[in-house]
This record gives C-alpha cells, sequence and structure tokens, in this order.
C-alpha cells in the first residue's frame, strides 16, 4: 500500500477549506459568531471510488485539521 493521501488546508475569506488534491473530497469549516466551535459544511455525500480512503475517514481527518488550523488563528481554543 502507498503512503497515505496528503489533505490541503486553505483559508479563503473566513473559512477554512480541507480539501484532497486530485479527488473528490473537500470539506469547508467555519466559525459562527459567538460560537465555541467549527461547523462544517459542504462535505462529501459519497465515497470517491478512485481512492481507498472512505468518505467518513476523510471526514475525520479533515476535522482534525481544520480544528488545528482554527486554533492556529484563534478561531477557536
Amino acid at each position: 500500500m502507498g503512503p497515505e493521501p496528503q489533505l490541503r488546508v486553505r483559508i479563503v475569506n473566513d473559512e477554512i477549506v480541507v480539501s484532497l488534491p486530485g479527488f473528490h473530497y473537500s470539506a469547508t469549516y467555519y466559525k459562527p459568531f459567538n460560537a465555541p466551535q467549527l461547523v462544517e459544511r459542504n462535505i462529501p455525500i459519497t465515497d470517491d471510488p478512485r481512492i481507498g480512503m472512505k468518505k467518513s475517514e476523510f471526514v475525520v481527518k479533515a476535522r482534525k485539521l481544520a480544528n488545528e488550523k482554527a486554533r492556529e488563528l484563534g478561531w477557536i481554543m
């Protein structure tokens, strides 16, 4: 089995976008005003058959990366 695919984290305006380049996996996270945590939207609804990673695995990894980036930016504690 090859190396694990590398997810990309980008800040777009006031949102954190986590994606897996070359595949159909992408998720967007934002922090509503006065909310203690991020909210996700635009998460994958189906598995991408071209990769062994299931959508559920991607969402877990993407959420972790988004939360790490949000802490780094001071959006959440």
